[in-house]
């Protein structure tokens, strides 16, 4: 999910303790910082949730739904019909199309839910306009992270339960991989990749249990 506060909800585990400020870089961060870089000051459509609009409002970016310069695609449940109508017609007068992040589902209780790739796929088909993506696996959000570690990429793991996004985002940024299966993957996963992550493990939880084990 590409709001921070959705994040922790799905990751917290009893053995992993972090700063909320200083160990989170969401896809609605990454979304913030590139469009401030590329256009400071700029508007935007947004569809998505509170982290995401919170992200870019703290950029200097207003929202605007009659011209703005970019139309952004997060994930939400205000995600409608009418809305998907309004965001294709933006595009087709000129404003450019972001998403979020490239996850195409994500888990949720009872199966999985279409992700921000999918979400955003109606607005490019109909409009022929291909979006940019902003979250993993761009290089660009990959490289800030790790400034923000401040740490070189031997030095990391990229954990995720996508081989699509994550583990190749973590590959080819010079990192380690771990592909967790509490999530969208199973084992059956791995054997249409041509790529392989570095450990496979069956969630988070058992990173704290794998280091405490080699520390003893």
């Amino acid at each position: 999910m590409c709001e921070r506060d959705v994040v922790i909800k799905g990751s917290v585990d009893r053995n992993i303790y972090f700063d909320l400020e200083e160990h989170f870089y969401t896809s609605a961060l990454a979304t913030a910082a590139f469009l401030k870089e590329q256009a400071a000051g700029c508007s935007a459509f947004v569809i998505g949730e509170a982290g995401l609009l919170n992200a870019l409002y703290d950029v200097g970016i207003t929202m605007n739904d009659v011209n703005p310069d970019y139309v952004v695609v997060g994930e939400g449940r205000s995600y409608s019909l009418d809305i998907l109508t309004k965001a294709t017609n933006l595009v087709l007068k000129g404003a450019k199309l972001i998403g979020a992040n490239s996850d195409v589902s994500g888990p949720i209780e009872n199966g999985i839910a279409p992700a921000c790739r999918a979400l955003i796929a109606p607005i490019e088909m109909a409009t022929g306009t291909q979006a940019y993506f902003c979250g993993k696996p761009n290089p660009l959000m990959m490289r800030t992270g790790l400034n923000m570690l401040g740490c070189h990429s031997a030095e990391a793991v990229m954990v995720g339960d996508r081989m699509d996004t994550d583990v190749i985002s973590g590959m080819e940024s010079g990192m380690s991989t771990v592909l967790v299966l509490s999530g969208c993957s199973t084992k059956d996963t791995l054997k249409t990749y041509a790529y392989r992550p570095t450990m496979v493990l069956n969630g988070v939880g058992d990173i704290a249990m794998l280091a405490k084990s080699k520390a003893e």
